[in-house]
């Protein structure tokens, strides 16, 4: 496995310029979060209104029915290896390993969200088999064939090449492994000109999964997400003052950017459960 001090990450990172944007973001509400109860809170009432254990608790959109229906599609054994590409503070990723009793690597470009990550770890006592390392989807540094499954929740849309991306998710695959993703299809004439988003805007991920190589045994939208997603991202914009004062302007601008980008422009048909298989 490459060292997350690879030189050719940070090159990576810097040249695409979008992994930035959204690294220096994430790495802003990570740092933040222990301060963020108004965030948090928002955020366990709207995205996914309580369900999520608090052990695991994330900043995106997985219910816990969510998840149990990822693990279910992924057909993980015990021992078996599992990669989280784009893992955060690691709460879906690790509560996948646990249930599964599988072992866990996560792949972020955060540095504060892998830090975060391991701490999670650690506290739920999966430190022994979970490891974290820079990367990100176009260079996850792992080897080939090393993975049982892979999965992403809910970052795929800001991949910058996502060709690129799905290519380098198969090679990490063994043969007959599985790759899930829960992510946002992007209406590509919305996101014109829109700030990551707008790099390379997908309507319908299976022409891609296909042709690089994958065999897609699930496409479906996920039941409920619009309510979750405009209810969260609503109560964050009305909650700027707030956030500003607890986290710092610069988490707050992060958080607030972002969601006042989709409830104006509305740039997601769908929010989609893939399950494709190499």
């Amino acid at each position: 496995m490459t060292e997350p001090d690879d030189p050719g990450l940070g090159a990576a990172v810097t040249e695409s310029g979008v992994f930035e944007t959204v690294r220096d973001g994430y790495d802003a509400v990570y740092e933040a979060m222990p301060h963020g109860e108004t965030f948090n809170r928002i955020w366990r009432a709207n995205a996914y209104r309580g369900e999520f254990p608090e052990q695991f608790a994330h900043i995106g959109f997985l219910t816990l029915t969510e998840a149990e229906r990822l693990l279910d599609l992924l057909q993980l054994e015990p021992d078996d290896v599992l990669v989280d590409v784009a893992c955060g503070a690691g709460g879906p990723g690790l509560w996948v390993a646990q249930q599964a009793g599988a072992a866990l690597i996560g792949i972020d470009p955060s540095r504060a969200g892998l830090e975060a990550a391991r701490k999670r770890a650690r506290a739920v006592g999966l430190q022994d088999r979970a490891q974290y390392t820079e990367g990100t989807f176009e260079r996850t540094g792992l080897e080939s064939s090393m993975a049982d499954a892979v999965m992403t929740i809910e970052a795929f849309q800001y991949a910058p090449d996502k060709r690129a991306a799905l290519t380098e998710l198969h090679r990490v695959l063994r043969p007959g492994g599985r790759l899930a993703i829960v992510a946002f299809e992007v209406d590509p004439a919305k996101a014109v000109g829109l700030p990551v988003l707008g790099i390379d805007p997908i309507p319908d991920h299976r022409p891609l999964l296909e042709d690089a190589g994958f065999a897609v045994e699930v496409y479906e939208e996920t039941p409920g997400w619009e309510g979750r997603v405009y209810g969260a991202f609503s109560a964050v914009v009305d909650a700027i003052d707030t956030l500003v004062s607890e986290m710092g302007e610069r988490a707050a601008a992060g958080a607030v950017a972002e969601a006042m980008v989709t409830v104006q422009v509305k740039p997601y048909p769908r929010r989609i459960l893939a399950v494709a298989r190499r």
